[in-house]
């Protein structure tokens, strides 16, 4: 009976890779790859050699139905990342989705997302978190801000190198004061948490270009903080 497996590749150091991982690895009929050069290295530094096909968000919704009538002819289907695990702000859920509705074994191994250490090394409360991900780059994006604005506890985004100082401009306006603590290059060479409030780490990635790919952990709205987006009516009842 055919499985589908979500296997987590490192977001770095391939060291983090687990014995598990390398054994579906190698033992798949297809491994699934956003991109498959770079999976193409990973396999290539472990010496695996299975047959890979693309699955990124832009061919996702036209292949997900080849890959899951694959599955049910019996091909046991590895599907991996660039880095971390699928379906966690990468492509994964529309096929996850698919199996379960055609009653397809799904095996999710455990293993690398870069949320969870840049939140550990934030100093904020992790009793309680909200994961956000991307902001949309332009619809919606000014809506999420308010929203996030106003969540009592730990908040955490996912940005670009080429983006980052304009959300941490944008933190400054809608969560004035809040501190922050920015993770790049996670588990890589030059790993770094910069912490302070968005106003103190803007001016660091002003004088620093940004490298890497950036993890923004925010605290969460303090109890006694106003809501600056709450209607005048819901102040006065509170």
């Amino acid at each position: 009976m055919s499985k589908l497996f979500i296997v987590p590749t490192p977001i770095g150091n391939l060291e983090d890779i687990t014995q598990r991982a390398l054994r579906v690895l190698k033992e798949a009929d297809l491994i699934l790859a956003e991109d498959t050069r770079n999976t193409g290295k990973l396999l290539n530094h472990f010496s695996i050699d299975k047959p890979m096909l693309s699955y990124h968000n832009f061919n996702e919704h036209d292949i997900t139905d080849n890959v899951i009538r694959k599955l049910q002819a019996g091909t046991t289907v590895a599907m991996v990342s660039d880095g971390g695990t699928p379906g966690i702000s990468d492509p994964g859920f529309l096929l996850i989705r698919g199996a379960i509705q055609n009653d397809i074994r799904i095996e999710c191994l455990p293993g690398a997302v870069a949320f969870v250490p840049a939140l550990v090394c934030s100093g904020f409360p992790i009793n309680r978190f909200y994961f956000e991900g991307f902001l949309p780059q332009k619809k919606g994006r000014q809506t999420r801000l308010k929203l996030l604005a106003t969540l009592p506890f730990t908040i955490i985004l996912y940005e670009s190198p080429f983006r980052i100082v304009k959300l941490l401009e944008e933190l400054t306006e809608h969560l004035p004061n809040r501190n922050v603590s920015v993770s790049r290059e996670i588990s890589k060479m030059f790993e770094e948490h910069i912490r302070g409030t968005a106003e103190e780490v803007l001016q660091h990635f002003k004088t620093k270009q940004p490298k890497g790919e950036f993890v923004v952990v925010i605290e969460g709205k303090p109890e006694n903080q106003k809501d600056k987006y709450s209607s005048n009516d819901e102040d006065d009842a509170s």
